[in-house]
């Protein structure tokens, strides 16, 4: 009861709780999914007229709930194409961002990020899904807008009256010289100081391989493959077992992982080509608490949580 309270009254973090009570966060998880089983917590995402009824009672949100302990999102039904289909999810993700009426929002980037983004710039009123907005990652060299993360953050901050931080290094440095240069600018220091007020952190989940290729050779050389990646949280490589794939060559500017940890609310969103062993290594790192993906892919990293406990 006392955990339960801290968390969902008190707004303390996972991490919080755990130093105040001499336990582990993975602990702190397990007895807050308790308290939801025992119905001391019942959760409901509602905004009148947009997050009700989101994902309560799906049984495959159940199904990835108790696989993977994540703590809601939604499933959405597949369209008749990959347009229709992610449409849906971005619909649903912005039902479920506006349901949890947070204040400080971190987006990251990607092509359903971004299918997101343009769902927002249609609205024909704002959207309601927080009050501060920044970057969770650097700007992509690459030529599609759905990786240029200033932008993404001006389209959503202008549409939703939020007030936006941007970040201005590319996504990757060059050299630890360059990451330590740029990790001494004040500009840095600002996001830095943004992400550590996080309520909601809105990250893509990825496949392995990835277009673009975000400089991965040069960052790992041949260590992705050597270790098997299957996925990738923002520009973080996951194994199919959920762990995090490090490299003394990385020097990717993005929100540390300790401190996504700390965020209340990871909201992980998939589009329709994300490939359920991606979806699968992701949640297993235990970084992403809410999911918004369609049934296909969730129902297939479910079945592969199955056959690896078998």
């Amino acid at each position: 009861m006392d955990v339960a309270r801290l968390y969902y009254e008190k707004d303390r973090t996972q991490n919080e709780i755990a130093g105040i009570y001499g336990i582990s966060r993975p602990m702190v998880s397990k007895l807050l999914k308790e308290a939801k089983e025992e119905g001391i917590v019942k959760i409901t995402i509602a905004a009148p007229g947009e997050a009700e009824g989101l994902g309560q009672g799906d049984p495959w949100l159940d199904r990835l709930q108790e696989s993977f302990g994540i703590q809601g999102g939604a499933v959405v039904e597949n369209g008749p194409n990959d347009l229709a289909t992610n449409n849906a999810v971005a619909n649903a993700a912005l039902k479920l961002l506006a349901g949890l009426k947070q204040d400080r929002l971190g987006i990251g980037w990607g092509h359903i990020i971004g299918d997101l983004t343009a769902r927002i710039e249609r609205n024909q009123g704002p959207v309601r899904i927080g009050g501060h907005i920044c970057p969770l990652i650097g700007n992509g060299g690459v030529g599609l807008k759905n990786y240029h993360s200033n932008e993404l953050v001006r389209v959503i901050a202008e549409h939703s009256e939020a007030e936006p931080e941007f970040i201005y290094t590319p996504a990757c440095a060059l050299s630890e010289q360059e990451l330590k240069l740029t990790m001494a600018l004040e500009n840095y220091h600002k996001i830095y100081q943004a992400w550590e007020r996080l309520d909601v952190a809105l990250v893509n989940i990825g496949n392995f391989p990835s277009v673009p290729d975000f400089a991965s050779e040069a960052r790992y050389g041949s260590l992705l493959v050597k270790q098997k990646a299957v996925g990738r949280i923002l520009n973080y490589f996951v194994t199919e077992e959920g762990r995090v794939i490090r490299s003394d060559t990385d020097y990717a500017i993005q929100i540390p992982l300790e401190l996504l940890r700390q965020v209340r609310y990871v909201v992980g969103i998939c589009s329709a080509n994300t490939k359920p062993k991606a979806l699968a290594g992701v949640l297993r790192t235990g970084y992403v608490n809410y999911v918004v993906a369609p049934k296909n892919v969730v129902s297939a990293a479910a079945e592969l949580n199955n056959e690896l406990h078998m």
